[in-house]
């Protein structure tokens, strides 16, 4: 598995096809004993309420209404599972961060996120969504802390960068790997994307499909064994 987070021409190439083949959905689960056999591999995004998760989904796979995206944050209250060529699931997390809902409701669509996490081992990588225009808030310390304890791989994924100068996203790049040096689970890669102008969104394929073991090999690969 590549952990530089750089990647070549080709594996960017592979990427982008296994991401053009069929996406689908496969289902919302509700609570822990509704959740799908752990038999494929699984990757999910989690983040604050409104941050782009659905959008994120949909630019990655190239379909506009796969995830449905809202103007009301909150609404993805249960944890919502898409298959990529029977090869992959990309997985929704509810939204955090969101103060209209009922404490107790809130309560019951966040714990199942965490539930998910803490249970799935068939789960490969969390990808923890942040704003761009606001950067790390102190509301984003609890899911850190939370992949933290379960000991869960995450990747900071920067969204709406191209709402930002190109020296500004840099410079909270930089920010913001500085930040997450010392924490155990983070991968220490911090990517910026734009689902409305694609950026950084073959990168963000590419590390899902090396997280998942789907990139073709290499002949330096082969060598190590």
């Amino acid at each position: 598995m590549k952990t530089e987070g750089t990647f070549d021409e080709a594996e960017i190439e592979a990427a982008r096809i296994l991401f053009a083949r069929q996406a689908t959905f496969l289902m919302g689960a509700v609570s822990v004993d509704g959740l799908p056999p752990a038999d494929m591999p699984e990757v999910a995004f989690a983040g604050r309420s409104n941050v782009g998760k659905s959008s994120l989904i949909n630019a990655l796979v190239g379909h506009k209404k796969l995830a449905r995206a809202s103007n009301e944050p909150g609404r993805t209250r249960e944890v919502n599972f898409f298959v990529l060529d029977e090869a992959i699931r990309l997985v929704d997390l509810p939204g955090y961060g969101w103060a209209r809902a009922s404490k107790i409701t809130t309560k019951k669509f966040q714990n199942l996120g965490r539930d998910y996490l803490r249970g799935r081992v068939n789960l490969k990588r969390a990808y923890l969504l942040i704003d761009a225009r606001h950067g790390l808030k102190d509301v984003d310390t609890e899911p850190m802390d939370a992949f933290d304890k379960a000991a869960v791989s995450y990747q900071i994924i920067l969204t709406k960068a191209d709402k930002m100068k190109p020296a500004e996203v840099e410079a909270l790049v930089a920010k913001t790997q500085a930040a997450i040096i010392k924490r155990p689970a983070a991968f220490p890669r911090v990517l910026a994307t734009s689902s409305e102008k694609g950026n950084g969104i073959p990168e963000l394929r590419a590390e899902i499909a090396a997280t998942c073991e789907l990139l073709p090999r290499t002949p330096e690969a082969d060598a190590e064994g």
